[in-house]
């Protein structure tokens, strides 16, 4: 299905899309995506992990006011000192990061965007979609994305049943007895 984003790499290489299913509403689960990044609510992945490449993540294990202000053209940090760019942020909706990390001094090859989509209404319970979505403009870009995909779809996978866990701890009124359901599908098109 086309996603809120997509448009931003309409000619994806790779794309990447996962989801799971939290029961609550999706009013409840934006305040998780609204304080994403470094130096705020983290990514709800494996911490340890992610601070052995030095990024300095402290997932939250509660919704933080001072976070939950995230406006188009605002940095979320992936590391102290590499960020996304907030490109689309339509609350209780969608939150598209749109950037790429480069190779030393060399622009990354190429485009990218993570998309976080919230499907649901009011009363639950919410289809959380992430979609990564790559346009490369290198040939060489493949060799460095494509590999990387293993790990991203094991730090996606956490990070979905951390949103999952910490949304419907926070929800009294949701079941918190369903298991996550987990969704995996990429795709690599040629160019």
């Amino acid at each position: 299905m086309t996603l809120p984003g997509d448009e931003l790499v309409a000619r994806a290489d790779l794309t990447a899309t996962r989801a799971i299913t939290i029961h609550a509403d999706p009013n409840a689960v934006w305040p998780w995506l609204a304080q994403l990044g470094q130096g705020r609510g983290g990514f709800y992945s494996y911490d340890v992990l992610e601070n052995l490449l030095g990024c300095d993540i402290h997932s939250a294990e509660r919704v933080v006011p001072e976070w939950q202000s995230v406006a188009v053209g605002a940095d979320v940090k992936l590391h102290p000192e590499l960020a996304l760019t907030a490109a689309l942020v339509q609350p209780g909706r969608a939150l598209i990061l749109r950037g790429a990390v480069p190779v030393g001094r060399t622009p990354a090859p190429y485009d990218f965007t993570w998309a976080f989509v919230l499907h649901g209404e009011p009363g639950g319970p919410t289809r959380l979609i992430v979609r990564e979505r790559y346009g490369y403009t290198r040939w060489w870009a493949p060799l460095l994305v494509e590999p990387v995909e293993l790990i991203s779809f094991l730090m996606t996978q956490r990070m979905l049943r951390g949103i999952r866990q910490r949304v419907q701890r926070a929800d009294p009124s949701s079941r918190a007895d369903v298991p996550p359901v987990l969704l995996q599908s990429a795709s690599a098109g040629s160019r």
